[in-house]
């Protein structure tokens, strides 16, 4: 898929970030994915008063592409605040294994491929082997 409308990403993500839940930092964060077969999936941030159990809002939009039939990311646009916004590395891995090296991410107003944002990644989980037991 080579035609990707970065505009309407952008516009699913700031429409996601107006239902964030952030009563401490007041930063609300809205993610928006296209997946393989055209659909967009999307999601936002949760706080918790114990910073380290808050979902990012990469987190809310990975359930929805479970949640809506599954498929892998081809795109990816974040905002914070009203403004692009580039995701943590733990968001990086978690859509590593939702879109793959060659998925498209929007950083600072251009697109990457994740490869360049987490060049060494931990392989898919359908990557490895079971154990014998």
């Amino acid at each position: 898929m080579t035609n990707i409308d970065w505009a309407a990403l952008r516009s699913a993500a700031h429409e996601a970030a107006t239902f964030a839940y952030v009563p401490y930092s007041k930063f609300r964060v809205g993610a928006a994915g296209l997946t393989s077969d055209g659909r967009i999936v999307t999601g936002c941030n949760v706080e918790n008063a114990s910073y380290g159990l808050t979902l990012c809002a990469e987190c809310g939009m990975i359930s929805e592409l479970a949640r809506t039939g599954g498929g892998r990311l081809v795109a990816v646009c974040t905002v914070g605040n009203g403004a692009p916004v580039t995701p943590c590395g733990r968001c990086r891995q978690l859509l590593w294994e939702h879109g793959g090296p060659d998925m498209l991410i929007e950083v600072e107003g251009a697109p990457r491929r994740m490869s360049e944002m987490i060049p060494h990644a931990f392989p898919e989980a359908s990557n490895f082997t079971q154990p014998n037991k």
